[in-house]
């Protein structure tokens, strides 16, 4: 009983270096392939640049070799890495197209799965809404300002985010050459900003859908007495005629497969 007892621990011991050992070298085939995608972007892990990558914890080259744009995200947020000009190390990263440098396998499978599998279904849409814009408007109001806006504001002659994002929702009325009495469809309509401005400003009538409850109740609120209507369903549920169509901020939710 006592050898096997020996015998055991031994190959317990054994299990444990060989684990050890794959640690070992995953961590260091990472930080070798990491080191050198960032080195061919111009960007060193030393922080002798402003620009440069100062590493505070070797995890970070693990969570962006399997990860890569959302590791890179979220060491950064837990303070495994840091930089002096971050917005440099990412027009780097854009300019050198280092995603693609990367070749990670995870990122490879995702792509793949996103062009065989709809993964925007109806009802993942939904979870994600719930997950995401069901967070509660008072928290988005903090954040958005008066005109509730959450895609990017265009700052030509604007000071302030609500001039700027009054500016965008103008833009996008002029490209879509709006006439008053038009009917407009409105797919993924947010808080309702787009639809108040163009019925006030344009004289338009809109039909807008969501899936997130607490926008459309948001929404609703806000387009009373506006030729508006905000429908609570899927904007592949949308029927009727149109003279304009406007989907501001919506392709990230639709995938590839739709």
């Amino acid at each position: 009983m006592k050898m096997e007892s020996t015998n055991q621990n031994s190959s317990e011991h054994t299990s444990q270096a060989h684990n050890n050992i794959s640690r070992i070298l995953i961590r260091d085939f990472a930080k070798e392939r990491i080191t050198k995608v960032l080195q061919n972007c111009g960007i060193g892990t030393d922080g002798k640049n402003p620009w440069d990558i100062l590493v505070h914890d070797e995890r970070f080259y693990n969570r962006v070799l399997l990860k890569w744009t959302l590791g890179f995200g979220e060491s950064y947020m837990d303070g495994w890495w840091d930089t002096d000009a971050l917005d440099q190390l990412i027009y780097r990263l854009y300019m050198a197209n280092a995603e693609n440098r990367n070749n990670n396998l995870p990122g490879k499978i995702d792509m793949c799965k996103a062009k065989l599998i709809n993964q925007q279904s109806k009802v993942r849409s939904q979870k994600v809404a719930h997950v995401h814009y069901d967070l509660g408007n008072e928290m988005y109001s903090k954040m958005l300002g008066h005109t509730m806006q959450y895609t990017c504001a265009y700052w030509k002659k604007a000071k302030t985010l609500d001039e700027a994002q009054e500016n965008k929702l103008d833009l996008v009325c002029k490209k879509l050459h709006l006439q008053k009495g038009e009917k407009v469809l409105e797919l993924g309509c947010g808080w309702g900003g787009f639809a108040r401005f163009a019925a006030e400003n344009y004289g338009v009538r809109v039909d807008a859908y969501n899936i997130s409850k607490e926008q459309v109740e948001f929404a609703r609120e806000r387009n009373k007495g506006l030729p508006a209507t905000i429908h609570l369903a899927d904007y592949r549920d949308a029927k009727g005629t149109y003279d304009k169509v406007a989907a501001i901020g919506l392709c990230e939710h639709v995938g590839y497969k739709n």
